[in-house]
């Protein structure tokens, strides 16, 4: 598809646009939380217990968006929340997406009985509740950021690999694949240089999709204390925190909420607007 063409759509996409802007901007704050804050998300302060915002009328020096149960500031604490919960994000995605794609390739493109062991396995790990799934596993092992991790990859990885396999199923089809085949390329080649590059444009739609979900997952385990461990910054911890002093402290459970909102909304309009540029019968 043209260069041109894309860069157009994306302009004239008012969910693209939407949720590029506010993700990069998101991006930004937790990439610049050392400089727009100087306190400690996990220092305690018994001297500034439940403060309520004081916005801007301090800068930044004073709590913009008040303090917590443990004297801690809320902004700082939204922040550095932001950080890991982008990171988490950035990583499952990636290692789901890197072994769903090459078990789906494998699967789609050498079919045999590879496809069936594959696609059997691929669908028992589809047919576990993810959150079960996830609150057994860290049940058993403790909750901590790299079983988390893990968790979410092990409930992540199929769907990338049911996609990929389906879309294989096509392209392998098609002339420029038996082309490839009859003037004796190999089967890596054929998947690396042929299949690959037409199976892509799905898994980008996916891949920026599944980034809010896996923050939303991550923030919902962190709320059962099953996630994040405290007193590191979690939006989830931070909003099971707040839930005690919802009516005389409603800012410690506002101020994650909506950037938990605020982040999946952004990462699902990208990726919807990503669907509608990136779809060859546009025009």
């Amino acid at each position: 598809m043209d260069k041109k063409l894309i860069l157009r759509r994306m302009r004239r996409s008012a969910f693209f646009m939407t949720g590029f802007v506010v993700a990069c901007l998101i991006v930004l704050l937790a990439i610049a939380a050392p400089i727009l804050t100087d306190y400690d998300p996990t220092a305690n302060s018994l001297t500034d217990i439940l403060k309520a915002p004081e916005f801007f009328a301090n800068g930044l020096q004073g709590h913009v968006l008040g303090t917590d149960e443990m004297g801690r500031d809320v902004l700082a604490r939204l922040l550095y929340g932001a950080r890991y919960s982008l990171v988490i994000a950035v990583v499952v995605v990636a290692l789901s997406c890197v072994i769903g794609t090459l078990l789906g390739l494998l699967a789609g493109y050498i079919g045999g009985v590879v496809d069936p062991i594959i696609m059997r396995m691929t669908e028992v790990f589809m047919a576990i509740p993810q959150l079960v799934f996830a609150i057994a596993v860290v049940a058993v092992l403790g909750a901590n950021v790299i079983n988390l991790v893990i968790v979410c990859v092990i409930t992540c990885w199929p769907q990338y690999c049911k996609l990929t396999r389906n879309n294989v199923l096509v392209v392998k089809n098609q002339d420029f694949v038996h082309a490839s085949q009859i003037m004796g390329g190999g089967r890596l080649h054929i998947i690396l240089t042929q299949i690959l590059p037409n199976v892509t444009t799905s898994l980008l739609i996916t891949i920026s999709q599944q980034v809010g979900q896996v923050i939303l997952f991550e923030a919902s385990l962190s709320f059962l204390s099953l996630g994040i461990p405290q007193p590191l910054p979690s939006w989830g911890n931070m909003i099971a925190a707040g839930r005690t002093y919802l009516t005389t402290c409603p800012w410690m459970v506002i101020a994650p909420g909506c950037a938990l909102m605020l982040t999946v909304l952004a990462f699902n309009f990208l990726g919807d607007g990503l669907r509608d540029v990136l779809d060859p019968k546009r025009t």
